[in-house]
């Protein structure tokens, strides 16, 4: 364990205005808050039109987050501030500040309380800045980089995101989805991944939950022994019918559409 170094001060001029400066509080309006303080556009609705817009509403909002304030203590801070800086401006009564507080925010999309039944596994890489972009702008570039990888479960339906995982980039997606179908809800009974899930992990997890795998096999598979793997089955039926349509690329693309794979391809909207 390395020994923590102890440096002496010397310079306490400077360093006692820093620990000053600490407790110091500076607020200012910018000119673009002081201008768009009051509503300049009409709302389309009948009734009286507003005085306050919603850039001055979401102003005192984040004053009252930051000193946590109550509405009404908030509302008297913002008048002393706005009479410190001799600015004019009115100050919205704390009714108004709840009320309009409500509708901020309203145009983001509520998640859908649908029960999932069909989730879509797929995962992509992450770069990491840092010290690997100075090395490269300094001494060009380097053959090992830093990446990690996020693996990421997306209803097809609502296009939620319902697990997400964050894992070096040298973990198989496979193994990372089988850890994640445990942790599904309940009423999810089917599941799609590329060939990069046609593995017995994956399989094994989705059997356990009772989950129906829609994997394409990997090309030259075989068919597996199901008295001791059950679970490959469901792999064992989808190379079946492969092999009944023809076994070649155009066998593949019927077996897609009937299995209705080509829902997978949400996971690439989801990314």
């Amino acid at each position: 364990m390395e020994k923590k170094l102890n440096y002496r001060i010397r310079n306490w001029s400077d360093y006692n205005k820093a620990l000053e400066q600490r407790g110091s509080i500076t607020l200012w309006f910018s000119d673009e808050t002081i201008k768009g303080w009051r509503e300049n556009k009409s709302t389309g609705k009948k009734g009286r039109p507003r005085i306050y817009s919603a850039d001055a509403i979401l102003c005192v909002l984040m004053i009252r987050a930051v000193y946590h304030l109550p509405l009404r203590a908030v509302r008297g801070f913002v008048s002393s501030l706005i009479t410190l800086l001799a600015l004019g401006l009115p100050v919205p009564c704390y009714t108004r500040i709840c009320r309009r507080a409500k509708e901020l925010g309203q145009e983001l999309t509520k998640l859908s309380r649908k029960r999932p039944t069909d989730i879509v596994f797929d995962s992509t890489g992450v770069k990491v800045y840092g010290e690997g972009e100075w090395k490269v702008r300094q001494h060009g570039k380097v053959k090992r980089r830093t990446w990690r990888k996020i693996h990421l479960s997306v209803c097809p339906d609502s296009h939620e995101i319902i697990l997400s995982e964050l894992t070096t980039s040298n973990k198989a997606d496979d193994l990372v989805a089988s850890q994640m179908i445990p942790k599904l809800p309940k009423s999810v009974k089917t599941t799609y991944g590329d060939g990069a899930y046609d593995r017995q992990a994956f399989y094994r997890s989705s059997y356990v939950r009772g989950i129906d795998p829609v994997v394409p096999p990997r090309r030259g598979g075989r068919l597996s022994q199901e008295t001791d793997k059950p679970w490959m089955k469901k792999r064992n039926d989808n190379l079946k019918v492969i092999q009944g349509l023809g076994g070649d690329n155009e066998a593949r693309q019927l077996w897609k559409k009937l299995s209705g794979y080509h829902r997978r391809s949400l996971a690439e909207t989801a990314m």
